[in-house]
């Protein structure tokens, strides 16, 4: 088996490879270079040493942005907590802006987690992600009971008419 395989050359094939490697678009222009041939420098983004991936982290106004979205969520978190939500949100109208207001902790939550993703914010998307979990679970303790064939509470206040006078 050996008799009948070709000799290879390898010093050819990684001329070969090396000229293909030059053709990519960020390849080191000194790739297959043995010496100090004088090679044309290609421009690079500017901050990131050469490499061609761009640097994500908050300027200070997207910083101070991230931030503020956060803020706004965990205010509208905690007003619409049990205990510091000033109304009574049991049934009808009332039931429907409490859910409004849990829904826009969600929204909030989402806003700031994308926010702080791109930016790459650890603490605040960690905030934002609890942010996401607490208006969930506030909007579950309202519609779990509300739904499926044993419900006990109901979405409409019952109509409530005084009797007729006689």
């Amino acid at each position: 088996m050996a008799g009948s395989e070709k000799e290879r050359d390898w010093d050819k094939e990684m001329a070969e490879v090396d000229r293909l490697l030059k053709r990519l678009p960020n390849a080191d222009p000194t790739l297959g270079r043995s010496g100090g041939e004088p090679t044309e420098r290609r421009p690079t983004v500017a901050g990131t040493g050469g490499s061609a991936v761009f640097d994500a982290r908050a300027s200070g106004g997207q910083w101070l942005g991230t931030w503020a979205r956060v803020a706004l969520g965990v205010l509208v978190g905690v007003g619409v907590a049990p205990g510091v939500w000033p109304y009574t949100h049991g049934c009808g109208l009332r039931l429907m802006f409490y859910l409004a207001g849990v829904t826009t902790v969600i929204i909030a939550g989402l806003w700031s987690s994308i926010s702080s993703w791109k930016r790459r914010l650890g603490v605040a998307h960690v905030i934002a992600q609890v942010l996401i979990v607490w208006g969930t679970l506030l909007l579950t303790r309202e519609v779990l009971p509300r739904v499926g064939a044993k419900a006990s509470a109901g979405w409409m206040c019952p109509d409530v008419t005084p009797p007729p006078h006689r």
